[in-house]
Order: C-alpha cells, then structure tokens, then sequence
C-alpha cells in the first residue's frame, strides 16, 4: 500500500518522537539559504530538542532509550509480556507469544528476577579530579557546565553489554570528571585551547549509543578528563535548495535533523538503528551507515564538508564542490577518528527532496541460502530498494514471538497464509527466512523496483510475504534494543556486532561464526543460548552481516567475561572467514586489538603519525583506534 511522504514522518514521529511536542514551525525569511562565509546566518529555532541537556530526566541512567518504553513481564495467565508507553507502534501491547519463546529458548525462570541496583548515591560516584585554574577560566567564559555526578556518570559509557552490565551491578572505576556543553564552534575552540594550556583530557560526547567502549574514560589517565558533550550545539544553520546541501551543527540528534528538515520537504535519508539518539558528528566520527545507504549513502557518501577543532586549530577543506582532486582528502582522515584527533562542530551533508511515495514489502524463502542468492543477484544488478534485510530462521521465529494480538480476522488471514507457504509451497517454519524491503521514490520508481525485484525473488524459490510484514520489520529496528534490559533481569545477557564480508563467503561465513558461538557455549557449560544473524546492507563486492547473541548466565560468576571471550572467537572466526572487524560500529576499545589485522604496520604508522601532528600532547586520550 502507498504512502504519501506525509504519512511516512507520521509513521516515523509515531514510532520515534517525544508525544505532546510541538512540531517545527518555519523561520521568518520563509526557508533557509547557505550564509556569506563572513557573515554566519544566526541559528535555526525550527522546533525544540527531543532530548533534554540532563539526558537522564527522559532516558534510563542504566539501560537502552526512555524510561517510559520498556518491556513487562506480567504474572497474569502464565506471564505475558507487553510494551509500556505510546512511543512505538508496540506500546502498550500485550505480545502473547514472547514469554513462551523466551522460556524455551533461554530457559527463563520468570520466577527468578533480579532486577538492577538502585542509582547511585553521590558518595558511591568516584570524585571529580579538578584543576582549579581551568575550572576558574571555564566558569569566566560562561561555558555551561556541570560537577554533579548524574551528569559525569551518564557520560561515562556507552551501550556494550560490559558497561551496561557494570551500571546494573557495580560502578565505573574512571568517569569524566566535568561535563561542558559548548554552545558552538567558537566555544569548542576555546575548550579544546583551555585544555591544551592545562593539560587536561577531553573527550567529545554526542548521543553516548556508542557499542565500542569508545566514551570509556581509560583507567589509568591520571589528568583531569571532561566530556564535551555537543547536544546543546543542535541547529540546521542553512539549507541550499540549489545545490540540496545543509550545514548542520554535528550535536544534533537523528530525530531532530530529520524532523526539521521533513518540515521544509526534504530528507538526509540517513536512518542508523540508532537514530533516535545517535549523533551526527557520532555518525561522522564513527564511519556510521544508515537502513536507507542503498538510495542515500553511507554517511561518507553525504558528507560535502567537516569542520573539526584539533589543538593543532580548525581543520577544514574549503572547497564545497561535489569532488575534489587535491591530494588525499583530509576529511577521511576525520571521518573514522572516533574522537582522538579532535572534535567534530559542523558538517555540511547532502539532502534529498521528500519521496512521494513509500512502500513496504516482505519476501518468504525456503531457506537462507535462497534468500543469500537472492540478495546477491539483486545487488549484482542493482536494483535494491532503500532497504532490503535479510533474516535468518531464527530472527523469523524471534521476530513471530513479537507479534501482537491480531484478532480473529488476523488469526485466519495468518492461518492462510501459514497454509499456503507451508503446504502449498512446501516451505519448512523452521528452515525458512525473510527478507524485510522498504521502497521509496515516485509511483512509476517504485513500482518498476517492485516488480523487477519480485521477479528475482521468484526465479530464487522466493514469494511476496506481504507489505504488514516489511512494515514490522523496520518498527522492529527501533525497539530490539530495549530487550536486552528485560532479559539483564532475568540471567540473560546479549549484545549485537557486525561485519562485511564478499559475497562469496556471506553464507559460509554466517554458518561458521553461528556455529563457532553454539560450539563455545557448550564447551563452557552454557544450556541455553540464541545466535541469529541478517543480512542488512548490500553491495557490489559484498554485504554487511549482523549478528544477535545471547544465553542464560545461571550459574556463571562472571557472565560479561564469559561474552567478552565467546565474542572474541566468534571475531576472530569472522577474520579467518574473510570478514571485517566492523562494517559501522567502529572500533573503540573492544576492537581495537584486531587493528593489525586490518591494516598494515605503514599504514598503523602514518595513523598515528596524524594523531602526533593534530594531538601532540594526546588532549584526546580516549585511547580509541590505536
């Protein structure tokens, strides 16, 4: 079913927004032009931030998005899980199937929650280490800013299962000692200067999503350590509608960027499974992909320009042209840096006018070595769509327990459906896959895609599944993440990682890693564990691979250990499958020892000699990449 550009951001402020906010409202010249380069337009006040600066008032100090979604388990009729909140297309749901799958697959004992220590007591957080002159200049040059530990802790950490699991059971041993929030470039400037004089560490917090230990304050640094956090700086400065550019502030949120930037009908297309929070300047910093790379690009595909502040000063390619043949290009040097050489402020990014038409479609094959063939030749004669995932048996069957009621029309529609796919069809329910598709582009596009994409389907033993499924699918994006957080409660700990892969070793490569998991969770004693993996993004030379992992941790003394290895072996059969240390998360601290893996001793060299010449006295000593 078609969908109007309209009804797509009603969609997407359904599944993501903040309720009760008022929307963007249009400046008073009308619409925004680029600015003189000696005359900066003033800021954008096209609609509030979604997030507030004291993030931890709207979000969970310990777990994954707002504190108002998350799953329940009830007791009710043999426990059921439903959703809280009116956020996402899920809330307030009861999901029927889900506690039945989780005690069969994990073995949960619904009885047996434990469920996560209270917050910290402002004793219980490690006190700040200061230095009295530079506290005295930042508070002289109104710098906003904050000592309270709420605000240090939440800025500590990311998003991997050991800093999660540490929030819910223990405290960080290192954690920024300060928080400034720059209102600008000209700020961060006087930052980064104020701290080059001082000797003090900085490191730059956007949306704090990272999966990489990336924003870990490293244990050992004995000088002072300040989050710059870039939230406050959050504004679209201009927009060219020429050229289809925008300069951006690098603080601002996914939602945000997008939600202004609908209100004038157009689009970056730039959708991480982070969105919500995530970043800009985290996307550029960390070589970031998007759902929707197929039509817009991976993030180094948007971006036209990058301003970073480096204590060597401002880093900037002045040319805004489309390309440019002079020498390397600096800001791939900046892209990928994950903080160490400086800080991103502003970026220029392409954006693209609203789709008038956006479709959902699903594809049901056999198996996933159908499904992989299919995927392959549609890369090969590309015609993905925006989006195209494939999923394995076991993400099909976790991603069924997610259902919510549907009523007994729905009971027969999926009853035939069921009819149809396995006895007509002969397909096996616990061989089979899907493939999740998003189209979007103008009636006559969209419907030549689906047409040229369904044919390729059918000649790889596949069958249209239904636009409702494609639908769920990409819903679903946005609240898996809140699932780890229920399952921390009842001995269960879980964690995604990714890699690419050519296209002649996508399949063995899935089948060896999900096979080396299983095999180390036996070797270790572990009874119940789940592995899944889906093919997200495609290529010409190959595909982006992402896994699920998890297990029951009863009986385990140190179950994040115990990951932390079984993670290990699983990268490192990936590398022996010919696969990479990461295709979007970056690399932080977690992955950081496969780096020679990656690159050659040289090319090790002349990174570091860069992070020398920008960082000579190490200010950014997050101690990520190198």
């Amino acid at each position: 079913m078609a969908s109007s550009a309209g009804e797509r951001l009603s969609v997407l402020q359904r599944h993501l927004s903040c309720p009760g906010r008022e929307g963007p409202r249009r400046g008073t010249a009308g619409h925004w032009q680029p600015a003189a380069a000696s005359s900066p337009s003033p800021k954008d006040t096209a609609g509030a931030p979604s997030l507030p600066r004291r993030r931890q008032e709207v979000l969970k100090w310990n777990g994954w998005g707002y504190k108002d979604s998350k799953f329940v388990v009830h007791k009710e009729d043999g426990y059921h899980v439903s959703f809280t909140g009116n956020r996402y297309k899920i809330g307030n749901m009861v999901l029927p199937h889900f506690a039945s799958w989780v005690k069969e697959t994990l073995g949960v004992d619904f009885e047996d929650c434990q469920p996560p220590q209270p917050p910290p007591q402002p004793h219980q957080i490690p006190q700040p280490i200061l230095h009295p002159g530079l506290l005295e200049e930042v508070r002289a040059l109104g710098l906003s800013h904050s000592l309270e530990g709420e605000d240090r802790l939440f800025r500590a950490h990311g998003h991997t299962l050991a800093e999660i699991f540490t929030l819910r059971e223990g405290m960080f041993p290192r954690i920024p000692d300060l928080v400034v929030w720059p209102d600008g470039h000209k700020q961060v400037e006087k930052m980064v200067e104020l701290a080059s004089r001082h000797q003090v560490v900085l490191i730059p917090f956007g949306g704090g999503t990272s999966v990489s230990g990336a924003l870990l304050c490293p244990e050992e640094e004995g000088r002072m350590i300040i989050s710059l956090d870039t939230s406050q700086m959050n504004s679209i400065l201009w927009v060219d509608e020429k050229n289809l550019t925008a300069r951006i502030e690098a603080g601002i949120i996914g939602q945000d960027l997008e939600r202004q930037l609908r209100a004038r009908g157009y689009t970056s297309g730039h959708e991480p499974d982070s969105y919500e929070f995530s970043s800009l300047g985290g996307w550029v910093a960390t070589r970031a992909s998007g759902m929707k790379k197929n039509i817009y690009g991976n993030i180094e595909d948007l971006v036209v320009q990058v301003k970073v502040v480096t204590p060597r000063g401002t880093v900037e390619r002045y040319a805004a042209g489309p390309r440019l043949s002079a020498g390397p290009d600096i800001q791939h040097f900046i892209m990928g840096s994950e903080g160490t050489f400086g800080v991103v402020t502003e970026v220029t990014l392409k954006i693209r006018p609203l789709p008038p038409v956006v479709r959902y479609g699903s594809i049901a094959f056999p198996d996933f070595s159908a499904g992989v063939r299919c995927m392959r030749e549609v890369a090969l004669q590309r015609c993905q769509p925006a989006s195209i995932r494939l999923m394995d048996n076991q993400q099909f069957r976790f991603g069924h327990a997610l259902k919510p009621p549907t009523g007994l029309m729905g009971l027969l529609v999926d009853g035939l459906k069921k009819v149809y796919i396995t006895r007509i069809r002969g397909f096996d329910v616990n061989k089979m896959c899907v493939a999740t598709l998003l189209f979007e582009g103008s009636e006559q596009e969209v419907t030549a895609q689906e047409n040229r994409l369904y044919s390729i389907a059918l000649s790889s033993g596949g069958v249209p599944a239904g636009a409702a499924n494609g639908e769920r699918g990409y819903m679903l994006t946005f609240v898996i993440a809140y699932i780890r957080d229920l399952g921390f409660d009842y001995g269960i700990v879980a964690e995604s990682f990714e890699t690419s892969v050519p296209w002649d070793r996508v399949y063995s490569l899935c089948h060896n890693v999900k096979h080396r998991i299983t095999s180390e969770c036996k070797e270790r004693g572990i009874r119940h564990s789940f592995v899944t993996c889906r093919v997200t993004q495609t290529y010409d030379a190959g595909a982006c691979v992402y896994f699920y992992f998890a297990f029951n941790y009863r009986g385990l003394s140190d179950p994040v250990h115990v990951y932390e290895e079984i993670e290990g072996n699983a990268r490192n059969e990936i590398l022996a499958c010919g696969g990479s240390i990461s295709h979007h998360h970056g690399v932080g601290k977690v992955r950081r020892q496969w780096m020679n893996q990656t690159v050659s001793a040289p090319g090790l060299g002349a990174l570091r000699a860069v992070k020398e010449y920008f960082d000579p006295e190490n200010i950014f000593a997050n101690g990520n990449l190198l």
